[in-house]
């Protein structure tokens, strides 16, 4: 069966101190379907993008990693400034559109439904997220907490970009609404630190596992990664490499939980400190293949071997 990733695909535009700007495809929700594809994941992409140059740029660029674009190319391609820093961190600037042709979904079986990012909160194509979780079964039974529904690992990082989604009043409920509805909740620390300002690192992360998610992953950069389920709970260091920049490297992390669970019939509730571990271990090794590349070049299987 295959995943499925929803989420936006948009142009990147780099702006480096110094040099001249670059263009690169991008979008958090690309870099996971592209992530995937790269793998050897069987993976379709459902997407929104221009039937100009930079909407063919993209869809080259997707379908050379193995993956299953679903779109209706029309009008302009959404962009993305990136003004990164000396320190490799990256601020942006978006011109975006976000409404995918959801017609273009088949009804085969699916292992795995990632979403995420701008498109989680941006009508109208959020509509079509809540309407495809609805269509998900509810576990009726407590005691599968944290187990797939239905066969189908679901899994949500909302990535997010105040100045795109709304105001902090406006997100949070539906963050929240979201983070409820799925198995596996991925984030970075800054991310909690909007959602959550007068919280503890810890007490965030209790707060998101009473959301209801099994597994919960807070990326924090440099400092490593938190993992942790209703029974444990572990961090993780961050592979030693020489930075390049960060773009991508949240994504990737994501890409390496998603590789690694999809497949799983264990409830992730269930995931102990060593499985944590692992998974961690794992996903932060292959978000330091990325962040050694210039922007989101997410590793392929052959860099595993290597």
């Amino acid at each position: 069966m295959s995943i499925l990733v929803i989420g936006e695909a948009l142009i990147d535009i780099v702006s480096s101190p110094g040099v001249p700007d670059r263009y690169a495809p991008g979008g958090a929700p690309a870099n996971v379907a592209l992530g995937l594809g790269r793998l050897g994941d069987e993976v379709q992409f459902l997407t929104d993008v221009g039937d100009d140059f930079h909407g063919g740029f993209l869809l080259a660029h997707l379908r050379e990693s193995q993956v299953d674009v679903l779109a209706t190319p029309r009008g302009g391609t959404s962009t993305a400034l990136a003004r990164l820093a000396d320190d490799g961190s990256a601020e942006y600037e978006f011109q975006l559109r976000w409404d995918p042709d959801s017609s273009l979904l088949g009804s085969s079986g699916r292992s795995a439904l990632h979403f995420g990012s701008i498109a989680a909160f941006l009508e109208p194509g959020s509509a079509v997220i809540d309407r495809l979780l609805d269509a998900v079964p509810e576990q009726s039974d407590p005691q599968t907490a944290g187990l797939q529904r239905a066969g189908t690992l679901i899994s949500f990082d909302p990535n997010i970009r105040p100045s795109i989604v709304g105001s902090h009043e406006d997100v949070l409920p539906r963050f929240e609404e979201l983070a409820s509805r799925v198995d596996v909740l991925k984030l970075s620390d800054v991310d909690a630190d909007w959602l959550y300002p007068d919280l503890t690192e810890e007490a965030q992360v209790d707060r998101l596992l009473d959301l209801g998610p099994g597994l919960v992953a807070m990326t924090r950069g440099g400092d490593g990664a938190i993992l942790a389920t209703a029974s444990a709970r572990v961090t993780v260091d961050s592979a030693r490499v020489d930075v390049t920049d960060t773009i991508g490297a949240g994504d990737t992390f994501m890409v390496s939980l998603i590789h690694d669970l999809h497949a799983s019939t264990s409830p992730m509730a269930s995931l102990g400190a060593a499985e944590l571990m692992a998974l961690g271990d794992r996903a932060s090794a292959l978000a330091g293949i990325t962040v050694g590349r210039s922007g989101a070049d997410l590793p392929w299987a052959a860099d595993l071997t290597n």
